[in-house]
């Protein structure tokens, strides 16, 4: 808080008289700094008051000094606007020690009078505040608390149902510490020991209830990216199932990858360890369906390539003349109908391809047999 102001200067003459220059710039001079002092220091009183919880009960005589530096300020205007930065003749400066005099409106006293009883209502106010140096601080810090706490309060209006109640009684025990110290303080109590552990309480309450508030987001967005990708995963799963049937259907020997079933897993949980757990679980899982595909995938791609490496070789033929031949049209039909047998044994297919991709070649090369 800023020091007190200096008192006002002493009257440049009486009621009548009519002061030099000099000293009546002297006298306008000071009480300017007088009026800018007292307000700055009027203002320093009432933020303490607020923040000591105590704007109510000093609130009289914070109103009475106000009206007194109020009714001062306004005389103090027109005395400047009579003084007319000094261009004045015996009759201005004997109409400024007049307003000097003079009842001002409002509080019925002159301004040397007002000027002394705002000086000691404002000292009443600092004695009564208990502003030695060292509260001013203390005030902030009060008032820093409340604030904190009001943040807290918010933050325990955010927390699940489950464990509010433990939040809402921790948040209590907080504020009954800060009204006693405030309390203390408004005695004109030393509170510098009880408000360092006061505020590291707050501070470590605060952080906990952000950081839980953040955690349980985090679940949050962990639980939705579990369901997301339970949910892929089932259709993944059904397509798989699909796959694997028109795979065994098709070739034999078929790949034996038993299809992961994602039920099997359990319901989602709902605590973040759980969910972190869980989402590992879905991902060797989504490893286990990718392998299956793509060992179901490349059978069935097998087959379709071996089909048209024989239609390829059968364009060939005919391009060449030889598809006619006889052991070539039988090597072709034996190949095609392994083929197209439901399984189809791979392992002959793959040899009666390849033997009918021999005689392709041996008969047309120069000198093959006809």
């Amino acid at each position: 808080m800023s020091d007190a102001p200096a008192p006002a200067p002493a009257p440049p003459g009486p009621l009548g008289s009519a002061p030099d220059p000099a000293a009546l710039q002297t006298y306008l001079t000071g009480l300017e700094a007088w009026v800018r002092g007292r307000r700055t220091e009027l203002d320093d009183l009432d933020s303490a008051a607020l923040a000591a919880g105590r704007g109510a009960e000093v609130g009289a005589d914070m109103a009475l000094a106000l009206s007194l530096w109020k009714a001062v300020s306004d005389r103090y205007a027109e005395m400047w606007a009579t003084w007319d930065g000094g261009r004045v003749l015996e009759a201005q400066r004997q109409q400024v020690t007049a307003l000097v005099w003079t009842r001002l409106d409002g509080v019925g006293v002159s301004v040397p009078e007002a000027c002394r009883l705002a000086d000691a209502v404002a000292s009443q106010l600092r004695t009564r505040l208990a502003l030695t140096p060292g509260a001013d601080a203390a005030a902030a810090r009060i008032k820093d608390l409340r604030a904190q706490l009001e943040r807290i309060r918010d933050q325990v209006g955010l927390e699940p149902a489950l464990g509010r109640d433990a939040a809402v009684d921790r948040l209590a025990a907080l504020m009954l510490r800060l009204e006693d110290a405030a309390e203390r303080a408004r005695r004109g109590a030393d509170v510098g020991g009880l408000l360092p552990p006061l505020e590291q309480d707050a501070a470590i309450f605060e952080r906990d209830l952000i950081v839980g508030n953040q955690r349980r987001r985090d679940a949050r967005g962990l639980l939705e990216q579990a369901r997301r990708e339970r949910t892929a995963l089932e259709t993944r799963e059904t397509q798989l199932t699909a796959l694997v049937a028109t795979c065994v259907a098709t070739v034999q020997p078929a790949p034996r990858y038993a299809v992961p079933d994602v039920t099997a897993l359990g319901p989602l949980p709902d605590t973040p360890e759980d969910i972190t757990a869980y989402l590992a679980r879905l991902d060797r899982v989504d490893l286990a369906i990718a392998h299956a595909q793509q060992a179901y995938a490349a059978a069935l791609a097998e087959h379709t390539d071996l089909v048209a490496l024989l239609d390829g070789y059968v364009a060939k033929a005919r391009a060449t003349g030889v598809s006619d031949r006889p052991d070539v049209a039988a090597a072709e039909r034996q190949a095609r109908d392994v083929l197209a047998r439901r399984p189809a044994p791979m392992t002959l297919a793959r040899q009666l391809v390849t033997t009918y991709q021999t005689w392709v070649d041996a008969q047309s090369a120069p000198g093959g047999q006809p």
